[in-house]
């Protein structure tokens, strides 16, 4: 992937016409809906610090869902924004990314479990703190998930919205705070019928202390009808020679 790429950051582009429909994740809960091929799903970090964890899964076979190596080998990359693609492990693209005020979104880092929030949050249970209970991001995506039928064997490694992860010479992973500020934006154009889940838990490389979540918002346009396609000069579709192979094998299974 040319550098420039990676330098590159560009505004969420929303459309004229009015949203399909909007929501607002609250801090600290998780959300699924199926996403439809040629919808864009633009996100927002609607007070600044969010993080959302993000799997993605094809609709109509569950079995092929994002693959995070995949991804990130074929365009040589160890972060993700404008540009990019999110690969399958059938070499499809399930989800590109269209537009990003960021220019920074965390594939590494994964999700905290409830024995590590449980140390490092302290617990808050349903029964005594109601909606100020603590929520991990594991159990949060494979609550969503189960609801399609998925159970824990399906989570698979994820993206982090809104979250930015150095990695060092020595592989070292580093967790940039404050990186995210109240607006920013992503655009995520779903490039086949998706099973989409979220949670918005904080990142597990957070070293803030207390446990502090953020709400983001959903905005979901149609980009492109279901039996079209991205354009042939798509910035997706064109950014790399393994992104153009991977939207064609797409294209061919919707053929």
């Amino acid at each position: 992937m040319p550098s420039s790429l990676h330098a590159e950051v560009a505004p969420t582009q929303l459309p004229a016409q009015e949203p399909l429909w909007e929501a607002v994740i609250p801090a600290g809960t998780h959300w699924s809906g199926i996403l439809r091929r040629g919808l864009t799903l633009s996100i927002v970090d609607i007070e600044g610090g969010a993080n959302l964890a993000a799997v993605f899964h094809r609709q109509e076979d569950p079995l092929e869902r994002y693959n995070m190596a995949d991804t990130l080998k074929a365009q040589h990359t160890a972060h993700l924004t404008r540009g990019h693609a999110l690969h399958t492990d059938m070499g499809r693209v399930i989800a590109s990314i269209t537009g990003d005020t960021l220019g920074w979104h965390d594939p590494l880092g994964g999700v905290g479990e409830a024995a590590f929030f449980a140390r490092k949050y302290g617990e808050k249970r349903y029964q005594d703190h109601r909606n100020a209970m603590i929520r991990n991001g594991r159990d949060s995506l494979i609550l969503e998930l189960a609801k399609y039928g998925l159970s824990a064997r399906d989570l698979v490694a994820n993206v982090n919205f809104f979250s930015k992860v150095a990695v060092g010479d020595d592989g070292a992973l580093e967790y940039i705070p404050h990186h995210s500020h109240a607006g920013a934006a992503i655009d995520l154009r779903f490039e086949m019928n998706t099973l989409a889940a979220f949670s918005t838990a904080p990142h597990p490389l957070d070293p803030q202390g207390d446990y502090a979540p953020k709400p983001v918002k959903l905005i979901a346009w149609r980009a492109y009808d279901a039996d079209a396609c991205a354009p042939a000069d798509d910035f997706c579709r064109t950014s790399s020679a393994e992104n153009g192979r991977a939207f064609v094998n797409t294209d061919r299974l919707f053929a």
